[in-house]
């Protein structure tokens, strides 16, 4: 099983700090959009800038959230970013689509605290 990790930097808001979606955000529709097409952006970015594969049949994916600072928080509450930057995966070509049929998870943990905020995505590739 071949296994590739991929860390996505978060986009930073208007104020320079790290734009994670949050589940409990209540974004007006187009700021929301605004956020996911910055996450989307930049996975795809990320994953290009790697290398990795395209056309993979199906992967599993377990996303590290990466915080800058000690501050406790849910990582379960930020779904939204780890789904923005499966599509960016998606719009890299990793993988087809992140239907049942193609993607496995992804599975949110805490992730290690970085200097720079983002997630992590451990991508294994499997039957």
């Amino acid at each position: 099983m071949i296994e590739y990790v991929l860390f996505v930097p978060a986009p930073l808001d208007r104020k320079g700090k790290p734009a994670f979606i949050n589940a409990n955000q209540r974004h007006h529709w187009a700021v929301k959009a605004e956020m996911t097409r910055n996450w989307r952006t930049m996975a795809k970015l990320a994953a290009t800038n790697a290398g990795l594969p395209k056309g993979l049949e199906r992967v599993h994916i377990v996303a590290y959230v990466n915080k800058a600072n000690k501050r406790p928080y849910d990582a379960h509450n930020l779904y939204p970013t780890a789904k923005a930057a499966i599509d960016g995966l998606v719009d890299h070509g990793l993988i087809v689509d992140d239907l049942n049929d193609h993607l496995e998870g992804p599975d949110l943990r805490q992730g290690a605290t970085r200097e720079e905020a983002g997630i992590t995505l451990t991508i294994k590739e499997i039957q």
